[in-house]
């Protein structure tokens, strides 16, 4: 939590601890969100990471891993402070906005679709606190699944509306397109990387609730950014979000 906070890197955790389990790193997280909330803050939704099949094969692991999205990690404005952040990369997702509570290990998407009130284009700036961003699962999921910041578009657009899967991307840097991807790279449809969500939180006895927003993972490698970078991503279908790098 203290190199979240300060933007100092750090070593892996493994290095030290090389028995850390996932189920000890998410213990971990949990207690850097219950320092976080003791503080002040407050959790506002979740974020799903590895939701490439690809990224899972990469760490050896056969489903996405969480984190927690807290109210301070909110973009309210598209730009984007490097002030404490380290090695910042920005990716397109899919934000699901929900009007119910969703949970239970049998969550089908007939449930999400039921549960979600709207959804929107959002990017998300994931700055690992290891050095030279190198880390293991154990390592990523102890650190709330390289969270840092997100923003979420100002359009709107309802469940049943879209094709979320045939949504084309494109991220361009400084006027040049850098990225290209479609939403069926999150788990071949994105409402799949919410029905995830739900049944992992179950096993811990936890739902999404009403009001989360839920970020459902990278439709795209994610982007490095550093000072003086504009980001412009393009959702086809879907509009744009521009995003000015301070």
């Amino acid at each position: 939590m203290e190199h979240q906070l300060s933007g100092r890197p750090m070593k892996k955790l493994t290095a030290e601890y090389p028995d850390l389990t996932v189920e000890d790193a998410y213990r971990i997280q949990a207690l850097c969100v219950e320092a976080a909330e003791a503080r002040g803050d407050r959790p506002t939704g979740w974020k799903m990471g590895l939701t490439s099949r690809a990224k899972q094969i990469s760490v050896g692991v056969d489903e996405p891993v969480y984190g927690r999205l807290m109210a301070s990690m909110e973009l309210r404005k598209p730009r984007l402070s490097l002030a404490g952040l380290i090695h910042p990369r920005v990716e397109p997702e899919f934000a699901f906005i929900l009007k119910h509570d969703l949970g239970g290990p049998h969550v089908t998407a007939r449930d999400v679709w039921a549960a979600t009130e709207c959804v929107m284009p959002a990017l998300e700036v994931i700055d690992s606190r290891y050095e030279n961003f190198s880390f293991t699962l154990e390592d990523g999921v102890a650190d709330n699944a390289s969270s840092a910041k997100f923003y979420v578009g100002e359009q709107v657009y309802l469940p049943y509306g879209i094709r979320l899967d045939e949504v084309g991307v494109t991220v361009r840097k400084n006027g040049e397109a850098v990225v290209t991807g479609a939403g069926a790279a999150v788990l071949g449809h994105p409402v799949r990387s919410v029905i995830l969500l739900a049944q992992m939180l179950s096993r811990v006895g936890k739902i999404i609730e009403a009001g989360a927003v839920v970020l459902t993972g990278g439709i795209t490698e994610a982007v490095p950014v550093k000072a003086g970078d504009w980001i412009q991503v393009i959702f086809d279908g879907m509009g744009i979000i521009e995003l000015a790098v301070d």
